[in-house]
C-alpha cells in the first residue's frame, strides 16, 4: 500500500503576498513543516502539551522606556519623517500616471429595416445592456419622426435619453473642432424640435367656433379628446413627451432658455382647453422661470389675463382646477420673486385681480399644528409681500399721494367748515370743536381758540351768529374742564382762558385792525357777560406791566385803548366803572365823552318815540326804515360800550315797564303803541347787533302779549333770527316761553294761533319739551286741524266759477273780505280743493280790475281788499293757503301768469306782497312758483319776438324778486312803508337762505347769467337782470348760506356748465358771477385769469374752499372750450397757457403746490394734459440750465419737485378713474427724455469721480428717478430715438443702482428707488416689442454676474442677477469651474465649465461581468504594472480634467456591520486615503462582546424550525475570517503552537465557522417553507446555499464552494 500523496499547502486566494517582487511568502501564512519543535514527542510534550518558552516577562514587561528614550534622542523624529517621506516618494514614483482616455463615441451605421426594427426592439428591452447597443446605432431618423419612433416602441425614458444623446453627439461630431463651436447650440435646435412637437400636439385641441349671426350653416365639431380611442392615444403621446422632456431639460439636452421662452409665450396663445395642459407644464417648470425676471414678468401678465378670461367665461365652473392652479402659480411666484409684480402697467390693468389672487389662502387646512403653523406663516409672508408690492406700484403710479398741506392748515380748514355748517338745526351741545377737554394739550387748544376768535370777527366770514357761537363753544369747554378740575382737585381753567384771550387781543392782526374793532368789542362783550373774560383782570394786567397810551390824554395810543373804550360792561360795579374812567380819561375828568354822547342818543330815541316816555295815547307816527336810521345816527355810529349801556340800563327797563303797564290796563289793550314801540326798539337793537337786549325784550313782550298784532310781531322776530337763538343756546328758554304763551292764549281766547303752534313745533324739534307737553301740543294741532276742516263723506262740490269773488271788487265794506271768506269756508270747508278754486277765481278777478278801475290808487285799494280776503281764507285753512297757491303756480297758473298785462301785474304784485307780509304766502312759494319759472322761460327765448312778448313777465318778476329779497327801504309804491311790515318781509326771507330752498336760489344765479347773455332780450331788461344778480350775490345772507353749503355752489355751477351751450361771453360772465358770490364785490365785467394765482397765493383758511371752487370752475370751463373748435378753443388755450405758465414760473411752497394741484383735480383731460405738458416743459428748462454745484443742484431739484408735485396731483384723479391718461406732446417728450438721460449720465460720472457732492447727487438721483417714473406713466410714443435713449438709460440706472447698493455710496432708499425705476423702464420697453418677435431678453442688461461688486448684499445681488440675460447653468455644471495652480502652488479659478450634454454619454446601464478573456487580460496588466488595482480612463469625461492621480489604494466592499473583518482586511492593504481617521478610530476602539454573555453554555439543542441567534439570515453572506485556521510555529518566533484556552475552545465550537484546508463552511438556519427562485443564482464567492424543508428536516451544510470563500473587491479608480 502506497502512502498517500502529500497535498501541497496553499494560502487562501484572498491573502496577498508579503512583497510584490521578492519571494517572502504570504503575510500571516505559516504552514506546518516536518521537524518542527511541536512535532517532537517528548514526555513533557505528551503529558503537558507543547508550550513556548517565555522570552519576556509578559505581565511586567513594557517597551515604553525603550521607545521613549529613542524618541527623545536627538533627531529621532526627523529621521522618522525622512523615512516616511522617502517611503511616500518611492511609492509615488512606483505608481504610474493616469492612462490616456480610451472613450469612443458609439458610431452610426445604416441598418436595414429589419435590423433597425430589431435594434429598436432591443433598445426598448431593458434586459439588453446598452453597451452592446452602443457598438453602433442606426442612422436616419430625426426630429419629430425620431420622437414618434421612441413613443411607438415604448422605449424607457433613460434608454431613450441615451439614444437621443448618441444621435446628437454624432450630429455635432463634425463641428467640435471648429473655432466658433458652441456645445449648447444643438440643445437650442433640439429645444425647438421638442417645443414644436409639443405645440403640434396641443394644436389638436381646439374649441368649437362661436356661431355667427346671419349664417344658417350647420356646424359639426369633432375634437381629438371627444372619442375614447383618440383621447387615449393623444394622452399617451403627450404624457410620453412630457416624461422625456424632464431629463432632457434637467441635463441640458434641451436649452432651458429656449424652452422657457416658448412655454411663457405658448400660455398666452393657448385657448382655454389648451390652457389646462400648459398651466400644469408651467407649474412643473416654474422653478426655472422664477430665476429670471424677464421670463417671470410675461408669465405673470399672461396668467392674470387668462385668469380674467376664465372668470368672465361662461365655462368657469368647468375650469376651477385651472383657475386654482393659475392662482397657485401667482402665489408661488410672489413668494419666490415678488419683484416680478412690481410693474405699474400690470398693476393698473389687474390691481383687483392681483389682490384677490395673492391674498386668498389656498393652502389645505390640516389638524397637524406644525403644518398648520407653517401654512399660516406662508400666508402671512404672502400678504406681506403683496402689501409691499402694492406700496411700490402705487408709489410709481403716483396714486394715494399724501397731502402736503400742514396739519395746522388742514385742521383750520376743517374747523372753518364745521363752524360754517352751524345752522338753526344745530345742537350746540353736540358740536365737538375743542377735541381736548383737558389742559394737557394746551397748544392744540390755543390754536383752536385763536382760530375760533378770528373766525367770529373776520370780515371774510358772514353771519351775525358767529360771536354767539364762539362764546357758547368756549363756555361749554369751560364747564366741562371746570367740572373735571373740581372732581380731581385741579386748578380751574379760568386763569388759563383769561391769559389766552388777552394774548389774542395782544397779538392778533385781525383784532388789531380798526375795521374789526366793533366786532371785537361785540365778541368780548359776550365773553364778559358769560364771565369768560374778566375786565378788571384785563385792566390790572395792563396797568401792572406799565402799558402806555391807555389814556386819551397821551399822544401815542395803545391798541388796548380802543378795546377798553368799546368793550361793553354788562355786570359792572361802581368801582370798575370808576377804574375804567380814570384809565381812559384821567382822574380829574368829571364828565366823559361817553356821557355826553349817551345824552344825545337818548334825545334821539325820545324824539322818535315820544309817547313811550310822556305817557300819551295818541296814534303813533308812521316810521319807515330810512327815517329810523336817519333819526338815530348817533346810536348807530356809537361805540359798543355806549350802545349796550343805552339799551340795557335805560331803554330796556323803560320799555319793559311801559309794556307791563299797558297790558295791565284793560282799557288800553288795543293801543297800537305797543307794536310800534316794540318794532322800533327791536329794529334798533338788531341793527346795532344787541341781540341779548333784543331777547329780553322779546321774552317780555311774549309774556305780556295780549293782542294778536303784538304776538305776531314777536313770533316774526323769533322766526327772523333762529340761528342766533341757537348759537346763544337759548332755544330751550324760548320754547318754554312759547309754550306758556300758547297755554295762556288757549285759556284766554279758547283757541289756538296757527303761527304760534308752527313756531313752537319748529323750535322744539323734539329736543326741549317733555313728552307730556309734546303730546298736548300734538293734540292741540290735531284739534285745530279738525276744527278748520271737518271730515265728511259727501262734501259739497265747489263750482269752478265763484261770482261772489268778482263782486268783492266793488264792495266798499271794510268787513266784506272777512265776511266773504267766512261764508265760503262755512259752505265748502269739507271740500279739499275749495282754497285752490278760491285762489283761481281771485286771480281771474284780479285780471279784471284794471278794466273795472282805471285809477291806479283805486286799483291798489281794490288789490289790498283782495289781499285781505285771501289772508282771511288762509286763516280758515289748517295748513294755510301756501301749498295750494304753489300747486296752482306750477300747474295751470303758468299760462295765466304769462298772459298778464302790466296793469294786471301791478295789482297781482300788491296782493302777493300783502299776503307775504301777513304770512299767508311764503317767499319761497312766490319764488319757486312764479319767479324761477319766469326766468327759465326767458332764458329759453330763441328770437326777438319771444323776447318782446316775455319782457312784461320778466320785468314784473324782477321787481317782485327785488322787493321780496333785496329792498330794505320804502322806495317803491308797492313796497310796504310801515316798519313792522318791512320786518315781516325780512322774516319771510330767512326761509329762502335755508335748506331745502337755498339750492333753488343758488341755481337762479347761472340762470340770471344766461338771461344776461341772451341777445334776444332787450338791453334794458338784461341790464336790470345783471344789477339784480350783483345785488343778490353781494347780499350777506346769501354769502352766509353759500359758505355754509359750498357743495351746493359747486354742483350748481358745474351743472350749469354742462347744460349751457358754449358761449365765450356767457362763460366769462359765469366766472364773474361765481367770483362775486364767493369773494369781495368786484367788477365782474373784466375777468383776468392770470391774476388768480397772485390773489390765491396766500393760503387763507377762510377762503381756501371758496377759492378752490372758483379755480376748479375756471379750469373746467377752459377744458370745455378746448374740446370745441374755432376761436373759442384758441382763446381758451391761450388763457390756459398763460395761467399755467404763471403758476409754474413762480416759486411755491409745498402747501401752495398742493393747493394749486387740488384746484386742477378732476378737470378735463385736455386741461390736465396742458398742466402736465407745461410742467414737464418747465422741468426740462430747469434741468437744461442745471450745473453740478451744490446750490444749483439743491435749488433746481427743489423747484422740479414742486412742479412734479403739482402735475402728479393733477394726474392722480385720471389714474384713479381708470381713464386713459392724456398723451404727451411728442416734442416735449423727446426733449424731456433726452435731458433726463443726460442728467442721469452726468450724475453717474460725478459719483464715479468721488465728488464731494455725494448727498446732493444721491438726492438728484432720487428726483430723476421719480420724474422718470412719472413720465413712464403716460402713453409714450416709442420712436427709435426714445428706444435708443431708453436702452442707454437702463444701463445707466443699473450702474447707479450698483453704486448705491454697496461701498461708500451705500444708500438703501436710493437703491430701492433705482431698482424699481429700472423694473418700470424695462417693462415698458418689453411691452412695446412686436408680438411676432417675442424675446423677453432683448432689453435685459448686458453685464455679467461677475461685474456685480463682491461686497454687494445677497438680497440685492439676487435682484440684479434676475435682471440679467444669463440663466443659471444646469445642475451638472452649476458652481463648477476650471482651475489650475500657479507657480506658488495657489489654486487659481478659471472660466466656468461649459456644459457639453451631447458629448458626455455615460448612461450605459448596470455594470456587467467581464468576459474571462478580459479578466485574464486585466490580471496580466496588473502583473505587468505590479499593482493591485487597474485604473481605466474610459469615460467621456477624461480623468485629466479633474487632475486625478493614481494612489494605489482600493475601496474595500466589506459587509456592513462587521468592522472587525474590515479591519483584518485593511491590515493587508497599503491605503492612505480610503480610510478616514474618524472611521478608523471608531472601528479600532470598539470591543467585541463576549459570546458567553449572549449564549448560555448549557443551552439545549433548539427545536426544529428555529434559527440560531448567531446564524445569518437567509440570503445573507457568511462572514469569512481573513485569517488562516492553521497557526504554525513560525508565527510565534520559531516553533510550537499556542493552544487556546478551554473557554475559547467551547465558544469556537458553538459559534465560529472555521475555514481550514478542506474549506468547509457550516451554516445553520431554518425556514417553514422551501423557497425557490427562477432568477439566476448569484455568482459571488461569498454566497452560500441554504436548504430548508417544510417538514422540518435538519438543515444540511452547503457543499464547499469551488472557489475561494472570500475575495475582496476594490473599486477601480
Amino acid at each position: 500500500m502506497q502512502p498517500p500523496n502529500i497535498s501541497p499547502i496553499q494560502p487562501p486566494p484572498w491573502l496577498p503576498k508579503s512583497h510584490v517582487s521578492a519571494d517572502l511568502g504570504y503575510t500571516g501564512f505559516h504552514p506546518p513543516r516536518p521537524g518542527e519543535d511541536e512535532d517532537v514527542l517528548t514526555t513533557e510534550n505528551v503529558r503537558n502539551g507543547f508550550t513556548l518558552p517565555k522570552f519576556v516577562q509578559a505581565e511586567k514587561f513594557s517597551a515604553k522606556d525603550v521607545v521613549h528614550a529613542n524618541i527623545r534622542s536627538g533627531d529621532a523624529l526627523l529621521k522618522l519623517e525622512e523615512l516616511m517621506n522617502d517611503v511616500f516618494t518611492r511609492r509615488a514614483d512606483r505608481i504610474g500616471p493616469i492612462p490616456p482616455s480610451t472613450f469612443r463615441m458609439p458610431g452610426r451605421s445604416t441598418f436595414t429595416d429589419a435590423r433597425r426594427q430589431a435594434w429598436l426592439a432591443d433598445l426598448a428591452n431593458p434586459d439588453v445592456p446598452l453597451y452592446k447597443l452602443g457598438k453602433s446605432v442606426p442612422h436616419g431618423h430625426k426630429g419629430h419622426d425620431l420622437l414618434d419612433l421612441l413613443h411607438t416602441n415604448t422605449v424607457a425614458i433613460p434608454r431613450a435619453v441615451w439614444f437621443l444623446r448618441v444621435v446628437g453627439a454624432n450630429e455635432t461630431a463634425g463641428l467640435r473642432n471648429k473655432p466658433a463651436y458652441n456645445p449648447t447650440q444643438y440643445s437650442i435646435e433640439w429645444a425647438n424640435v421638442v417645443t414644436s412637437y409639443l405645440k403640434k400636439q396641443l394644436a389638436d385641441i381646439q374649441l368649437p367656433s362661436a356661431p355667427r349671426l346671419g349664417l344658417n350653416i350647420k356646424q359639426t365639431f369633432k375634437g381629438v379628446l371627444a372619442e375614447v380611442e383618440g383621447r387615449d392615444r393623444w394622452v399617451s403621446r403627450f404624457s410620453y413627451s412630457l416624461e422625456l422632456l424632464r431629463p432632457l431639460y434637467s441635463e441640458g439636452l434641451v436649452d432651458s432658455r429656449t424652452f422657457l421662452v416658448w412655454l411663457v409665450q405658448q400660455i398666452g396663445t393657448s385657448n382655454l382647453a389648451q390652457l389646462g395642459f400648459m398651466v400644469r407644464l408651467a407649474d412643473e417648470y416654474l422653478d426655472g422661470i422664477v430665476k429670471n425676471r424677464a421670463l417671470a414678468r410675461p408669465l405673470i401678465d399672461t396668467c392674470l389675463c387668462k385668469l380674467a378670461e376664465i372668470r368672465s367665461s361662461p365655462s368657469q365652473e368647468f375650469l376651477t382646477g385651472t383657475e386654482a392652479l393659475l392662482m397657485i402659480i401667482l402665489q408661488r411666484v410672489c413668494l419666490s420673486l415678488p419683484d416680478v409684480f412690481v410693474s405699474p402697467a400690470m398693476w393698473s390693468a389687474h390691481a383687483t385681480l392681483i389682490s384677490s389672487a395673492l391674498t386668498e389662502n389656498l393652502m389645505d387646512h390640516t389638524s397637524d399644528p406644525h403644518i398648520d403653523q407653517n401654512s399660516r406663516d406662508l400666508h402671512q409672508l404672502l400678504v406681506d409681500n403683496f402689501l409691499d408690492i402694492k406700496r411700490r406700484n402705487e408709489a410709481m403710479l403716483f396714486t394715494n399721494l399724501p397731502s402736503h398741506v400742514s396739519a395746522r392748515l388742514r385742521t383750520v380748514v376743517s374747523d372753518v367748515q364745521l363752524l360754517n355748517s352751524i345752522s338753526s338745526k344745530t345742537d350746540m351741545a353736540s358740536v365737538v370743536f375743542f377735541a381736548t377737554d383737558h389742559l394737557d394739550d394746551c397748544l392744540i387748544f390755543i390754536d383752536k381758540l385763536q382760530m375760533l376768535l378770528t373766525w367770529s370777527v373776520t370780515p371774510l366770514q358772514f353771519g351775525d351768529h358767529r360771536p354767539f357761537a364762539a362764546v357758547t363753544l368756549i363756555r361749554n369747554w369751560r364747564v366741562k374742564v371746570g367740572d373735571r378740575a373740581t372732581r380731581r382737585d385741579f386748578t380751574g381753567p379760568d386763569e388759563f382762558l383769561q391769559d389766552q384771550l388777552f394774548d389774542w387781543l395782544e397779538t392778533s392782526e385781525i383784532a388789531g385792525d380798526p375795521q374789526n374793532l366793533r366786532a371785537v368789542a361785540n365778541l368780548f362783550g359776550k365773553l364778559l357777560k358769560d364771565d369768560l373774560f374778566s375786565y378788571s383782570s384785563y385792566v390790572q394786567r395792563l396797568v401792572a406791566r406799565g402799558e402806555s397810551g391807555l389814556s386819551y390824554t397821551e399822544p401815542n395810543g395803545s391798541r388796548h385803548r380802543e378795546f377798553l373804550r368799546c368793550i361793553p360792561l354788562w355786570n359792572s360795579t361802581s368801582s370798575l366803572t370808576s377804574q375804567r374812567k380814570v384809565i381812559l380819561h384821567g382822574a380829574r375828568a368829571r364828565e366823559t365823552p361817553e356821557d355826553l354822547h349817551e345824552r344825545e342818543i337818548r334825545k334821539e330815541i325820545r324824539a322818535l318815540l315820544p309817547d313811550l316816555f310822556n305817557g300819551s295815547d295818541g296814534t303813533p307816527p308812521v316810521i319807515s326804515m330810512p327815517h329810523l336810521l336817519d333819526t338815530c345816527k348817533n346810536l348807530i355810529s356809537a361805540p359798543r360800550f355806549e350802545q349796550v349801556r343805552t339799551f340795557r340800563h335805560w331803554l330796556l327797563p323803560v320799555l319793559q315797564r311801559r309794556i307791563s303797564d299797558v297790558t295791565r290796563d284793560q282799557s288800553r289793550m288795543s293801543q297800537p303803541q305797543l307794536v310800534t314801540w316794540y318794532s322800533v326798539c327791536i329794529e334798533l337793537m338788531v341793527h346795532t347787533k344787541c341781540f341779548d337786549s333784543a331777547l329780553e325784550l322779546i321774552l317780555c313782550a311774549l309774556q305780556h302779549a295780549i293782542t294778536v298784532d303784538l304776538l305776531t310781531a314777536v313770533i316774526d322776530t323769533l322766526h327772523r333770527f333762529p340761528c342766533i337763538w341757537t348759537c346763544m343756546n337759548v332755544t330751550g328758554t324760548i320754547v318754554n316761553a312759547l309754550d306758556s304763551a300758547h297755554q295762556r292764549w288757549k285759556k284766554s281766547r279758547g283757541g289756538e294761533i296757527r303761527s304760534l303752534l308752527n313756531l313752537l313745533v319748529e323750535f322744539d324739534d323734539n329736543r326741549h319739551l317733555d313728552d307730556a307737553s309734546r303730546a298736548r301740543l300734538v293734540a292741540d294741532i290735531s284739534a285745530f286741524t279738525v276744527t278748520l276742516r271737518p271730515h265728511a263723506d259727501r262734501p259739497e262740490p265747489v263750482p269752478d266759477v265763484l261770482p261772489e269773488i268778482l263782486l268783492l271788487a266793488e264792495d266798499p265794506n271794510e268787513d266784506a273780505p272777512s265776511i266773504l271768506a267766512s261764508s265760503l269756508w262755512l259752505k265748502y270747508r269739507m271740500s279739499s280743493d275749495w282754497a285752490w278754486k278760491v285762489w283761481d277765481n281771485t286771480v281771474a278777478s284780479l285780471r279784471q280790475i284794471p278794466r273795472m278801475t282805471p285809477d291806479a290808487a283805486n286799483r291798489r285799494i281794490c288789490a289790498l281788499r283782495y289781499g285781505t280776503f285771501l289772508w282771511h281764507v288762509d286763516e280758515h285753512l289748517p295748513k294755510g293757503l301756501d301749498e295750494e297757491v304753489l300747486h296752482w303756480f306750477l300747474g295751470p297758473g303758468k299760462n295765466e301768469i304769462a298772459a298778464l298785462e302790466v296793469d294786471a301785474w301791478d295789482v297781482l304784485t300788491v296782493v302777493l306782497l300783502h299776503l307775504s307780509v301777513q304770512g299767508a304766502l311764503q317767499t319761497t312759494t312766490i319764488l319757486q312758483g312764479l319767479v324761477y319759472p319766469a326766468w327759465q322761460l326767458g332764458a329759453s327765448t330763441s328770437n326777438v319776438q319771444q323776447g318782446q312778448s316775455r319782457e312784461t313777465l320778466l320785468r314784473a318778476v324782477n321787481a317782485l324778486f327785488q322787493q321780496l329779497l333785496l329792498r330794505d327801504d320804502s322806495g317803491s309804491q308797492n313796497m310796504p312803508i310801515h316798519l313792522l311790515e318791512l320786518q315781516r318781509i325780512r322774516t319771510r326771507r330767512q326761509a329762502v337762505y335755508g335748506e331745502p330752498h337755498f339750492s333753488h336760489l343758488v341755481s337762479s344765479i347761472p340762470l340770471l347769467v344766461s338771461l344776461e347773455s341772451n341777445e334776444h332780450l332787450s338791453a334794458d331788461i338784461r341790464k336790470d337782470l345783471a344789477s339784480l344778480r350783483l345785488a343778490l350775490s353781494e347780499h350777506d345772507d346769501l354769502r352766509h348760506g353759500a359758505f355754509r353749503n359750498l357743495d351746493a355752489i359747486r354742483e350748481t355751477f358745474e351743472k350749469a356748465l354742462l347744460v349751457e351751450e358754449l358761449d365765450e361771453n356767457r362763460d366769462k360772465s359765469m366766472v364773474g358771477a361765481l367770483r362775486v358770490l364767493l369773494s369781495d364785490p368786484l367788477d365782474d365785467d373784466c375777468v383776468e385769469l392770470s391774476s388768480w394765482p397772485d390773489v390765491t397765493s396766500p393760503l387763507s383758511p377762510w377762503k381756501l374752499a371758496a377759492t378752490s371752487i372758483q379755480l376748479q370752475f375756471i379750469l373746467r370751463q377752459m377744458g370745455r372750450a378746448l374740446s370745441s373748435e374755432g376761436k373759442h378753443a384758441a382763446a381758451a388755450e391761450a388763457s390756459l397757457d398763460k395761467l399755467i405758465l404763471m403758476i409754474f414760473h413762480h416759486s411755491m411752497t409745498s402747501e401752495e403746490a398742493y393747493f394749486v394741484a387740488q384746484m386742477a383735480r378732476g378737470t378735463e383731460g385736455a386741461v390736465a394734459a396742458k398742466f402736465i405738458n407745461n410742467g414737464l416743459k418747465c422741468v426740462t428748462v430747469i434741468f437744461r440750465d442745471l450745473t453740478m454745484s451744490s446750490k444749483s443742484l439743491t435749488d433746481g431739484f427743489e423747484r422740479a419737485g414742486e412742479l412734479l408735485r403739482v402735475i402728479a396731483y393733477v394726474a392722480e384723479p385720471l389714474r384713479a378713474a381708470g381713464s386713459q391718461l392724456p398723451a404727451l406732446d411728442p416734442a416735449i417728450q423727446d426733449e424731456f427724455f433726452q435731458v433726463l438721460n443726460d442728467k442721469f449720465v452726468e450724475v453717474e460720472r460725478n459719483l464715479n469721480d468721488e465728488s464731494r457732492l455725494g448727498t446732493e447727487l444721491s438726492q438728484a438721483t432720487i428726483s430723476l428717478s421719480r420724474l422718470l417714473q412719472f413720465h413712464l406713466g403716460f402713453p409714450v410714443v416709442w420712436t427709435a430715438k426714445i428706444k435708443e435713449s431708453s436702452v442707454n438709460l437702463s444701463a445707466t440706472i443699473l450702474r447707479l443702482a450698483l453704486l448705491h447698493g454697496s461701498g461708500s455710496r451705500l444708500d438703501l432708499g436710493a437703491y430701492s428707488l433705482l431698482i424699481d425705476t429700472l423694473y418700470y423702464l424695462l417693462d415698458e420697453l418689453t411691452l412695446n416689442v412686436k408680438p411676432t418677435n417675442f424675446d423677453p431678453f432683448c432689453y435685459a442688461p448686458q453685464i455679467m454676474p461677475s461685474d456685480i461688486p463682491f461686497d454687494f448684499p445677497r438680497e440685492y445681488r439676487n435682484q440684479i442677477q434676475t435682471l440679467l440675460r444669463h440663466l443659471p447653468p444646469t445642475a451638472v455644471v452649476s458652481h463648477l469651474s476650471a482651475s489650475h495652480r500657479d507657480s506658488t502652488g495657489l489654486l487659481v479659478h478659471d472660466t466656468p465649465v461649459l456644459n457639453r450634454p451631447w458629448e458626455w454619454t455615460e448612461n450605459l446601464g448596470d455594470l456587467a461581468g467581464l468576459d474571462p478573456k478580459e479578466e485574464e487580460k486585466d490580471r496580466e496588466e496588473k502583473d505587468r504594472l505590479k499593482v493591485s488595482h487597474l485604473v481605466k480612463n474610459s469615460g467621456s469625461l477624461s480623468l485629466d480634467l479633474f487632475a486625478a492621480r493614481v494612489t494605489g489604494d482600493g475601496i474595500l466592499h466589506a459587509d456592513q456591520g462587521d468592522a472587525r473583518t474590515e479591519a483584518n482586511i485593511r491590515t493587508f492593504q497599503d491605503g492612505l486615503s480610503a480610510d478616514p481617521m474618524f472611521k478608523r478610530d471608531w472601528r479600532e476602539t470598539r470591543m467585541e462582546p463576549e459570546v458567553s454573555t449572549l449564549v448560555d453554555a448549557n443551552v439545549v439543542p433548539r427545536p426544529r424550525g428555529e434559527t440560531s441567534v448567531l446564524t445569518a439570515a437567509p440570503g445573507a453572506r457568511p462572514r469569512t475570517s481573513p485569517a488562516s485556521s492553521v497557526v504554525s510555529r513560525s508565527s510565534a518566533h520559531g516553533s510550537g503552537s499556542r493552544r487556546p484556552s478551554p473557554a475559547q475552545s467551547s465558544i469556537n465550537k458553538l459559534s465560529i465557522s472555521t475555514v481550514g484546508d478542506d474549506g468547509d463552511s457550516s451554516t445553520t438556519g431554518s425556514s417553514s417553507r422551501k423557497t425557490s427562485s427562477k432568477r439566476k443564482a448569484p455568482t459571488s464567492d461569498d454566497d452560500v446555499s441554504i436548504e430548508s424543508s417544510s417538514r422540518g428536516k435538519r438543515t444540511k451544510p452547503a457543499p464547499p464552494p469551488k472557489v475561494a470563500p472570500s475575495k475582496t473587491r476594490a473599486k477601480k479608480r
